[in-house]
């Protein structure tokens, strides 16, 4: 008895520990699943998404027009005083790194504060920092819904300042055009090691 339950129990646990292994992995090709650094909660599935935001020429575009490589995506808004301006520059280097190893990614930036940003201030604002910089703005509902799609916080204070602070998280995306979302990056990570990650996926996609 103790022979037939012994192969039964250990088929068991390598079936748990392999759907474990899967979950884990946000159903990932074992190709990308390898550069995988952060744990996000669920299977990631639910980050990211369509979304219709307005450029920097004033033309509606949706993230099909916008994420036709692989993209650096990150929330902010022109105003920011200190952190935006760090985190969007650290995105530039790293695209710039990338390219020194002759692969293609585009940063983007899209606005939490469409009521101030105006096509023309996100496009001046990301072309200063990168020429192939993409920035994006809309109405407070465009803006709000990729927002959620990509599962950011944010917060304006008081209105009424005209220099008000919006709160917000600080989370930079790396979107693929046929997977979707695939990373996060927190801002403390260098753009040396964005661009090691970031190369690791485009290499193995």
């Amino acid at each position: 008895m103790t022979r037939i339950i012994a192969p039964v129990a250990a088929l068991v646990a390598a079936l748990f520990i392999g759907g474990i292994w899967w979950a884990t992995q946000g159903g990932q090709s074992a190709g990308i699943g390898q550069c995988t650094a952060t744990k996000i909660a669920g299977d990631g599935n639910e980050i990211g998404g369509p979304f219709e935001l307005v450029n920097a020429e004033g033309q509606t575009v949706t993230d099909k027009d916008v994420i036709t490589e692989p993209s650096l995506i990150y929330f902010g808004y022109t105003f920011c005083p200190d952190v935006c301006p760090l985190d969007t520059a650290r995105n530039a280097e790293a695209v710039d790194i990338l390219a020194e190893r002759g692969m293609s990614v585009t940063p983007v930036f899209i606005t939490v504060d469409p009521e101030r940003d105006t096509p023309e201030l996100v496009g001046d604002f990301a072309f200063n920092l990168h020429e192939r910089m993409i920035g994006l703005t809309g109405t407070l509902e465009q803006t709000d819904a990729a927002s959620k799609a990509y599962r950011t916080y944010y917060k304006h204070h008081d209105k009424s300042d005209e220099f008000y602070l919006v709160d917000h998280s600080t989370f930079t995306y790396l979107v693929l055009p046929e997977q979707g979302f695939v990373e996060f990056f927190r801002r403390d990570v260098t753009a040396e090691a964005m661009a090691d990650r970031v190369g690791c996926f485009v290499e193995n996609a």
